[in-house]
């Protein structure tokens, strides 16, 4: 089987890759092979929107729409960068003239609740599904796990009359990532709904409690559940491109143009993007692997147009040289807050707190030797680009100078 442009995965990232390569080349044979059984479909939904929704159908992204031929529930084995091949699960190889790896990242699981019934560690449509039919008014649901998903999970589930436990590490929900103040407000309004929060705790171990699990915990207390549901990250799908010789650190490394490195340089034909893809972010001073739909759009169609003037490259012989350099924006509802954020969201850099309503409407900036590193729009609106313009600029800032510079107004 042939194909100028494979795409290996079957989430946003690879639908906004099938769109673009269509758009730059609308001749040119596209194929995206993925392991799941329907067609892309949005994933934000799956812990936000489909919960509020009486419709539970898929959120299909009308991928076959742009042209491609899917091939779904098909996994590729594996890769030969020499060669141009792709191997699948059903011995198909496939030739290729340009590769974009978007494989994504799966939930990481946690031993202690290997083999525990009702236990579902939450990142697919299939997941939903599983904890949709199993959750109702009245049922006692555990969630592991206090940051996006975990904390995105146990409001839907307490929306649908769910009576909801939340276990994990740090002091507070969204502990990691949220200055103390806002997580201190988080927690205020989780518990005000009825949720238990059980921060500075783990899961050890699990055992069979009749309707589900019982959970002990690194207090040696217990947790009863119908159903635990899981949300403590993620796990990059690297194995295929490190089995092929290409660079991986908890991901697959890229250069600016997205091609994947191997330990000579860069690949010809080979790139990767979305949750799979680690890059360096100048302007935040990191090497960061995202994981969030903004950074999946973009970088998958920034991919696929790089795919195409690579191959116009390697036809004109002149120098086609382009560089992905978008700061992606993430977002989360929780209850009846919500909040937008570009950067790096990390308590440990200094933070500035510039509140219109105290606690309910406000920007917290996240500063690195004077550098606006991060910005946190609380219940804020329409400010997105000026706080990706305020990292992008690389400016720097006093505390003072930062109070009333992005108005808290839509």
């Amino acid at each position: 089987m042939n194909a100028k442009y494979l795409v290996v995965g079957g989430g946003l990232a690879a639908d906004a890759a099938v769109k673009a390569l269509r758009k730059a080349d609308p001749q040119g044979r596209t194929l995206l092979v993925s392991e799941e059984s329907v067609a892309p479909y949005k994933r934000p939904p799956l812990s936000k929107g489909l919960w509020t929704s009486s419709d539970s159908a898929v959120p299909d992204l009308g991928t076959a729409n742009a042209g491609a031929e899917l091939l779904l529930g098909r996994r590729a084995v594996a890769l030969d960068v020499a060669a141009s091949t792709v191997t699948l699960d059903d011995s198909t190889v496939v030739n290729y003239q340009r590769l974009l790896l978007a494989t994504g990242a799966r939930a990481r699981s946690l031993p202690a609740l290997e083999g525990a019934p009702n236990v579902v560690s939450y990142r697919t449509f299939e997941d939903y599904l599983a904890v949709r039919q199993r959750v109702g008014p009245g049922a006692q649901v555990t969630v592991v796990g206090g940051g996006f998903i975990g904390a995105e999970m146990a409001a839907a589930l307490t929306g649908q009359g769910a009576s909801v436990t939340m276990v994990f590490p740090e002091p507070h929900v969204g502990g990691g990532r949220f200055p103390s103040s806002v997580a201190e407000i988080v927690d205020q309004d989780f518990r005000s709904r009825g949720v238990q929060l059980l921060p500075g705790r783990t899961v050890v171990a699990a055992s069979e409690g009749g309707s589900g699990p019982v959970l002990k915990l690194s207090d040696d207390s217990e947790v009863r559940a119908d159903l635990v549901v899981v949300g403590v990250g993620a796990v990059a799908n690297d194995e295929l491109a490190a089995a092929a010789g290409l660079l991986t650190a908890g991901g697959v490394l890229v250069d600016a143009s997205l091609r994947a490195a191997t330990a000579a340089g860069t690949t010809a034909g080979v790139f990767a993007a979305g949750d799979v893809a680690v890059f360096d972010w100048p302007q935040l001073g990191r090497r960061m692997r995202i994981e969030h739909e903004d950074n999946a759009y973009s970088m998958g169609s920034a991919a696929a147009r790089f795919m195409v003037a690579s191959l116009a490259e390697a036809t004109s012989g002149e120098s086609a040289a382009a560089a992905y350099s978008h700061l992606p924006f993430f977002y989360s509802d929780l209850f009846d807050n919500g909040y937008e954020a570009v950067g790096l969201m990390d308590p440990r850099l200094q933070q500035v707190e510039d509140w219109r309503v105290p606690g309910k409407e406000g920007v917290v900036y996240f500063l690195e030797d004077g550098l606006v590193r991060g910005v946190l729009l609380w219940n804020t609106w329409g400010q997105v680009d000026a706080a990706r313009d305020l990292i992008d600029g690389a400016t720097p800032y006093t505390a003072e100078e930062l109070i009333g510079r992005l108005p808290t107004d839509d």
